[in-house]
């Protein structure tokens, strides 16, 4: 048996403005794995419906948009029934929102486990986004389920959704790691949060075709990261034209964003223990 040693383990804050720090967050792996299981547990505990949340919420959404949007012309894609069309921008859209409030309030969320322990800071808002996959791959499941009601058997296209559910994940996350940063200093942002949501929600096609949008304004409109998420799954899933220019500029407005919001979260993360 070899001895085993006794040098202290020393424990200093992070250096530099940007990296994931990698071969910390795969130490601490196991605790990633706990954080999920613990979010999702608690998340459905004592719940009526459950995992059945899952289903409802892009469902309901979906009835609401139908009811008042449906009978408007041109609103959607020639060709696709409106309650399909407004599903599958549904679906991304609820993993998207999700994700983004859990990680925004994971630090808060966790300040007593912050104050008392040392680990990743970064494990948080990952864990925090990672465990509503479940729930996206729940509600596809459902989104391939209307397909098949509306006579649309999923195309070879349909293997780029699992992909596009992991931009979107990365997408919420980039905005996640801003807000989670500033709402350890700043208590407004957990207020803000639903309100800008909400915004968010009407700023994207979700509910419309971006056909809608007049050309000279769509490379604008697509420096939100949402619209080329939403147009590519759409495509991916239910058919019409592959959007080449909005999910690009959408994915440089994306990697923008994750490359800041890593800066500031790494060039703050050494405060948090004192601040929250």
């Amino acid at each position: 048996m070899q001895p085993t040693s006794n040098a202290p383990i020393v424990i200093r804050p992070s250096r530099g403005w940007i990296g994931l720090g990698a071969p910390e967050l795969w130490r601490h792996r196991d605790l990633a794995y706990f954080l999920v299981w613990r979010d999702l547990k608690v998340r459905y505990k004592q719940t009526a419906f459950g995992a059945g949340w899952a289903i409802l919420q892009p469902l309901l959404l979906m009835l609401v948009f139908t009811a008042f949007l449906g009978r408007v012309a041109g609103i959607g894609l020639a060709g696709i029934p409106y309650p399909l069309f407004a599903l599958s921008g549904l679906v991304p859209w609820t993993l998207f929102a999700q994700s983004l409030n859990g990680a925004s309030n994971s630090l808060v969320n966790n300040q007593n486990l912050i104050s008392k322990v040392y680990f990743p800071r970064l494990l948080l808002p990952l864990s925090a986004v990672a465990s509503f996959v479940i729930d996206f791959l729940i509600a596809t499941a459902v989104l391939v389920i209307a397909m098949l009601f509306f006579g649309q058997a999923p195309s070879l296209t349909f293997l780029w959704v699992p992909a596009l559910g992991v931009y979107t994940v990365v997408v919420a996350l980039a905005v996640g790691l801003w807000l989670a940063a500033i709402n350890v200093r700043y208590r407004d942002v957990k207020y803000a949060i639903p309100f800008l949501i909400q915004l968010w929600l009407f700023a994207s096609p979700v509910a419309y075709s971006i056909e809608l949008v007049p050309e000279r304004f769509r490379v604008i409109f697509s420096l939100n990261p949402m619209t080329g998420v939403i147009d590519a799954f759409r495509w991916a899933a239910v058919g019409g034209d592959r959007p080449d220019t909005s999910i690009l500029v959408s994915a440089a407005a994306t990697l923008v964003i994750l490359v800041g919001g890593l800066a500031y979260f790494r060039r703050v993360e050494r405060t948090f223990a004192d601040t929250i």
